[in-house]
């Protein structure tokens, strides 16, 4: 009677053979270990995308009827939408788009480019007074560390500047990925009108308003030719700071006027601010760091702070740096805390192994089972993963294994 094959029979007759398996294996293993990158969160595609849009001067009802439901009839072309939410208030509307379970990775990406090319042409039939769309897709952008910059003695804006000049110098870093500045403020000009002048000088709000845009509208002046060249001619008059929008001399009909004659002019900034940072009670901005996918937290995390040390040597009296958010310092001790659960969990497997065996089969066991572990971290560095998740999952096994 034919046997059948015997697995163990071969690799005992094929000895050199599994040995150069099993070296490979562990060689393979190593090399991943090492180049495999690392990360404590990676990225992750959320199906829902924000959609807002602004009808200035509408009520809720108009801006419903002209908006929100020519949105939501055009977002029903999308093959892969789940559903629609949402809010409509005077002037304005915000739009909830969610896609299916099944839609994944690229696909969620696909979509939103779908639907942005589908919001511009429906912009063509929205009114005049239309002030158009703003979308919000990036719920799922992990940053990994962050710094807090406070200031005393400088405005926001010269903050702002400090910082903006950091962010540009972080992107240089090869490992970088998005950065952004958190707490930012925009500066405006504050025009409180005066009831009392306006009727003095016979004039209303609104026609001050429409004096100052047609004052300040940036228009095409024309070209001069003098047949070699062809210069572009410029108009000045437009407003650079509050104190030129005060005493610019303005005219409506036949009043002449300056916007201080009926207003009251000051500069600041925002308020209320759309978004605010503090850090330890005092305001300031945060800039939060993320890390291009794929790379290793740790190499980019040594590249940053040697960087960020630079920098606060480099910072003027007056304004401090904080570190807020520190991923490398989480991920290293976490990879270091599966690392000491991996090893453990396989001494005490070999320890078992060589109880139970005895002296050949436990010699085996010490043989395979680090081959079995290399192989292990082999395959997640093939399939694009990243050694903090992977590394935990190797070691909860084989500490079950142990366990068991």
């Amino acid at each position: 009677m034919k046997k059948g094959f015997n697995l163990s029979d071969w690799a005992l007759n094929h000895r050199s053979f599994v040995w150069f398996l099993m070296i490979v294996s562990l060689v393979a293993g190593a090399v991943s270990y090492v180049s495999m990158g690392r990360e404590e969160d990676p990225s992750f595609a959320i199906k829902t995308m924000v959609v807002s849009a602004a009808l200035p001067g509408a009520t809720a009802e108009q801006t419903v009827t002209q908006v929100t439901d020519r949105i939501e009839k055009k977002l029903q072309e999308l093959d892969n939408l789940k559903n629609t939410r949402s809010v409509t208030y005077p002037g304005q509307t915000i739009v909830y788009i969610d896609l299916t379970d099944t839609t994944r990775g690229e696909a969620v990406n696909a979509t939103w480019l779908k639907v942005r090319n589908m919001m511009s042409d429906l912009q063509s039939e929205m009114p005049d007074e239309f002030a158009g769309f703003y979308f919000n897709d990036d719920f799922g952008d992990v940053f990994g560390s962050i710094y807090a910059f406070t200031s005393d003695g400088f405005s926001p804006r010269e903050l702002e500047e400090r910082v903006d000049e950091v962010r540009s110098a972080v992107l240089q870093l090869d490992a970088a990925g998005k950065v952004e500045l958190v707490g930012v403020r925009d500066p405006v000009v504050h025009i409180e009108f005066s009831s009392a002048r306006l009727a003095a000088l016979g004039l209303d709000k609104q026609t001050v308003m429409n004096t100052l845009a047609a004052q300040n509208a940036i228009v095409p002046s024309g070209f001069i030719h003098t047949g070699a060249e062809q210069v572009l001619v410029r108009v000045t008059g437009q407003f650079a700071s509050a104190e030129d929008l005060a005493y610019a001399p303005l005219r409506a009909g036949e009043t002449f006027f300056t916007l201080a004659d009926v207003a009251e002019i000051t500069s600041g900034y925002e308020d209320p601010p759309g978004a605010l940072f503090r850090f330890g009670g005092e305001e300031g901005i945060a800039l939060t760091i993320g890390m291009r996918e794929g790379e290793n937290i740790l190499d980019f995390g040594e590249e940053l702070h040697a960087l960020m040390e630079r920098v606060a040597a480099e910072l003027p009296v007056g304004i401090e740096m904080h570190l807020v958010a520190d991923q490398p310092h989480v991920v290293d001790h976490s990879i270091n805390h599966f690392v000491k659960a991996l090893v453990e969990a396989v001494v005490i497997v070999l320890a078992v192994s060589f109880v139970s065996l005895g002296g050949a089969g436990g010699a085996g066991g010490l043989a395979v089972d680090p081959a079995g572990a290399g192989d292990h971290l082999r395959h997640p560095r093939h399939d694009g993963h990243h050694l903090a998740a992977d590394l935990a999952r190797g070691a909860d096994h084989r500490a079950r294994a142990a366990g068991g």
